[in-house]
């Protein structure tokens, strides 16, 4: 589903998008630092850091990655056929859906976390690195099919480059600048935030706000197009 040509940065799916990249922050930030050097929701570090357990590097366990990024490629397709089967749909429907599966997976893997005895248990991290990589993988798929320029909410590389290339320094018309900035540092504070709250109070806290913060802004995008 192609995104409007003429589209703004205070067009409500700019601002959801730019909000969910935080979401991103908080669920990377929670399985790097309790999952074991992993990645749920950016894939180019998985493939980094399976290349570094086919090496041999310590510290790095081939099978979290192959997991990880199995099971966002399981996402991807879920959700692939889903936004396919939704286009002839409203697009307010099909998000909401989207958005009520992925806030779902991410809360019944906090629940996973808050009921377990150990964070630490092998089972557990393996469930959860599914559970989330799942719900990241059908994030990206939506995502993807919205097609909005600089906005993936899960890697900056590409917002980065933009910013550069595009920038007036380099000779460029300086367009979404703002946009672009809004992207990384929503990234940035969702990592941070994450971060904060894994290493205070364990797994599931971030996990259950990642997948609150997924279905209250998607939510609020929602109304914004009913009164449209």
């Amino acid at each position: 589903m192609p995104a409007p040509a003429a589209m703004t940065d205070r067009d409500p799916l700019v601002v959801l998008l730019t909000l969910l990249s935080l979401s991103t922050g908080i669920v990377d930030a929670t399985s790097v630092l309790g999952l074991g050097k992993v990645f749920v929701a950016n894939m180019t570090g998985n493939v980094v850091f399976l290349g570094f357990a086919a090496a041999g590097a310590p510290g790095f366990h081939w099978e979290l990655y192959v997991l990880a990024l199995l099971a966002f490629g399981f996402g991807a397709v879920a959700s692939g056929r889903l936004g396919r089967s939704s286009i002839a749909r409203s697009r307010r429907r099909w998000l909401v859906i989207a958005a009520t599966v992925e806030a779902g997976l991410l809360w019944i893997a906090a629940a996973c976390a808050f009921a377990a005895p150990s964070d630490t248990a092998t089972w557990l991290r393996y469930l959860l690195i599914a559970l989330v990589a799942i719900a990241m993988g059908s994030r990206n798929a939506t995502v993807r099919q919205l097609n909005v320029p600089d906005l993936t909410t899960t890697v900056v590389t590409r917002t980065i480059t933009g910013l550069a290339a595009d920038s007036r320094l380099a000779g460029g018309p300086g367009r979404h600048l703002g946009r672009r900035l809004r992207a990384i540092l929503a990234l940035f504070v969702g990592a941070a935030l994450g971060a904060f709250m894994v290493l205070r109070w364990g797994l599931a806290p971030p996990l259950a706000l990642a997948g609150a913060t997924v279905l209250v802004f998607t939510l609020m995008l929602a109304k914004d197009e009913a009164q449209d």
